[in-house]
């Protein structure tokens, strides 16, 4: 997987992708998404690199069918607020504090 993290005012964003579909655009229905290398391209990292940085993230979008599925696992995304996009999956989370 690929992990980003930036500084936003927001707080710490972090944007995880499957490193397969980075450039890829996927669309359903009225949805399109296109993993661009701007937005998620980053370090390549390990399943427990991206738990390390989701649990330090304030804001993530997360693509692709591992890195979804793993923030499920860790809790970190509820599996019924995830989005199919075509034969990807996409999801966000926010902390509110």
């Amino acid at each position: 997987m690929l992990v980003n993290e930036r500084e936003t005012q927001e707080g710490v964003l972090v944007a995880v992708c499957d490193e397969d579909i980075l450039g890829e655009t996927f669309e359903e229905g009225d949805l399109s998404l296109t993993v661009t290398e701007e937005f998620y391209g980053g370090d390549a990292a390990d399943e427990s690199a991206v738990i390390e940085h989701l649990a330090q993230a304030d804001v993530a979008n997360i693509v692709g069918t591992r890195a979804v599925e793993l923030a499920i696992e860790e809790g970190f995304v509820d599996e019924a607020n995830v989005l199919e996009i075509g034969p990807t999956l996409h999801a966000q989370l926010l902390w509110m504090q």
